[in-house]
């Protein structure tokens, strides 16, 4: 899952990231409006936390933008004000979801994840493979009853070739959509993580290389 933070206040923001990549998602971070909105129109994210209250381009401006771009990302509007009719204009304005300050992190991060499976309705709340079981709400993984430690990485990896149902992702796929924008497009990431996320599997073995395409259950 790869979330947008756009937030203006560095600690505000920094803080919310922290939160939501211990919760395993992969996040980036812009520190204005137009910026944000940069790079919300360029890379494929599942869910944009935006502040409402930015400087610059204001956030109510970013999300029209948005809308109006075709923009397929799911938007959590944030703000200090909490109204009844600023709900009603954030949500006029295209938010999927509305959350006033201060927040609780765990509300949070149960709202970025239930607009990720909005956004990707194919994928159930619990995904299945034989003895594997992989809890997509809850985040977390069991192999024959076994808990699986995996990395945030591993289990966006793990999710992702699961909820494709047999089709090859390539590596180019799996970086997109699990790693952030700091992520080297020629790194050796994607073969490392598979590589120990085979171990922590175990035997029987499920994730295939497919030559030349990438990888598959």
């Amino acid at each position: 899952m790869r979330v947008l933070v756009i937030e203006d206040d560095e600690e505000m923001a920094e803080a919310v990231a922290t939160g939501l990549r211990r919760a395993r998602m992969a996040v980036d971070v812009a520190l204005d409006g137009s910026g944000g909105l940069e790079r919300a129109l360029v890379n494929g994210y599942d869910v944009i936390v935006l502040d409402r209250d930015l400087p610059g381009i204001h956030g109510d401006e970013v999300c029209a933008e948005l809308v109006a771009a075709g923009c397929r990302s799911r938007v959590l509007m944030l703000t200090a004000a909490a109204t009844t009719g600023d709900l009603v204009d954030g949500l006029g304005l295209g938010a999927d979801d509305y959350l006033p300050k201060p927040f609780e992190f765990p509300v949070l991060i149960a709202r970025v994840g239930a607009l990720a499976r909005r956004n990707h309705p194919t994928i159930p709340p619990v995904l299945r493979h034989g003895d594997l079981v992989v809890d997509t709400a809850g985040r977390r993984a069991r192999r024959a009853g076994r808990p699986l430690d995996l990395s945030p990485k591993e289990f966006g990896v793990l999710e992702l070739l699961l909820a494709s149902q047999g089709r090859t992702v390539a590596a180019e796929e799996l970086l997109d959509r699990v790693w952030d924008e700091a992520a080297d497009p020629f790194t050796s990431a994607v073969k490392v993580t598979i590589s120990r996320l085979r171990a922590k599997l175990g035997n029987p073995p499920i994730i295939d290389t497919v030559a030349k395409s990438g990888y598959r259950i």
